[in-house]
């Protein structure tokens, strides 16, 4: 789908904030990819982001990869990125304990492997499933290696009042196999159930921290960040929350209808990357020529 198609209408209060955009947040499943496969607008677009001068960053709420695993998976899709370009709830999860509890230096992690290096890169200590082993927080991620004994032992410093941090709330990760991905929420409410305390905190789409480290990293303000992704909940909730536009995409999960039901609904709906593209390139042009 290429960027140069005709342009779709936007109301004038919209096209005022598109004009103000200088960096857009991208969800990846269902936004940029399907499964492994980029769309075909996908490279157009960020192209096109590029000669306009405004940032991408991809964004997601699975942990369960480091930020080399992301980069190293966009690669053989076809899109090359940098770090600075990807943004996960794993990270979203170190800048928040950093930012918030630098008192925190020793983690007990229910995670991958490739999440738990994320960490220890950060600097976190990572303890043992031992009591003698004790941590300053309870983290809990996606974990598709998780064992029983680490889970009780998550379980066992939740119930004596460690800080326990969810990276994000999804309860399952979303699948084309034969079978349920049991995510972190789900993980976390088993533990609730166990201990009777809920996390202290759950990052993640839609918690506005996610688009909150965006911003610090690149010294924006919210009215300058586009949120695009095709889940309402979790993308458009969380650019509500953070005060920036929300922008949904049809090629996920999301309908037309969905989004008109939704409370809150987006602030604009696309078919795709192309579309929203072209009506960013339209209010360069437009300011152009007011000015």
């Amino acid at each position: 789908m290429a960027p140069n198609r005709k342009a779709p209408s936007a109301p004038r209060s919209q096209r005022d904030r598109l004009r103000d955009i200088a960096h857009v947040a991208l969800d990846m499943d269902g936004t940029i990819y399907k499964g492994g496969t980029l769309f075909p607008c996908t490279l157009p677009f960020i192209a096109q982001m590029r000669d306009l001068r405004i940032g991408c960053t991809f964004l997601t709420n699975n942990p369960s990869k480091s930020s080399a695993d992301y980069l190293a998976h966009l690669r053989k899709m076809g899109l090359t990125a940098t770090a600075d370009e990807l943004y996960t709830s794993a990270q979203a999860t170190i800048d928040c304990l950093r930012r918030r509890f630098p008192e925190v230096k020793r983690i007990f992690a229910l995670g991958t492997p490739s999440m738990l290096q994320e960490f220890s890169g950060a600097g976190f200590i990572l303890t043992a499933d031992d009591p003698a082993d004790v941590p300053d927080a309870v983290v809990v991620g996606f974990d598709l290696t998780l064992v029983y004994s680490r889970l009780c032992r998550a379980a066992w410093w939740v119930q004596q009042g460690k800080l326990f941090v969810a990276t994000n709330p999804d309860r399952v990760c979303p699948t084309d196999q034969p079978t349920v991905l049991v995510d972190c929420g789900a993980i976390c409410a088993l533990l609730e159930e166990a201990t009777g305390r809920a996390p202290d905190i759950v990052l993640g789409k839609p918690d506005p921290t996610m688009l909150s480290g965006i911003l610090d990293r690149h010294g924006l303000q919210p009215s300058q960040i586009a949120m695009v992704g095709d889940r309402i909940y979790t993308d458009i909730l969380m650019a509500h929350r953070a005060d920036a536009l929300g922008v949904l995409v049809l090629t996920g999960e999301a309908t037309v209808h969905d989004a008109e039901q939704a409370n809150p609904r987006p602030h604009l709906v696309v078919p795709s990357l192309a579309e929203f593209g072209v009506l960013l390139a339209a209010s360069r042009q437009e300011t152009a020529v007011r000015t």
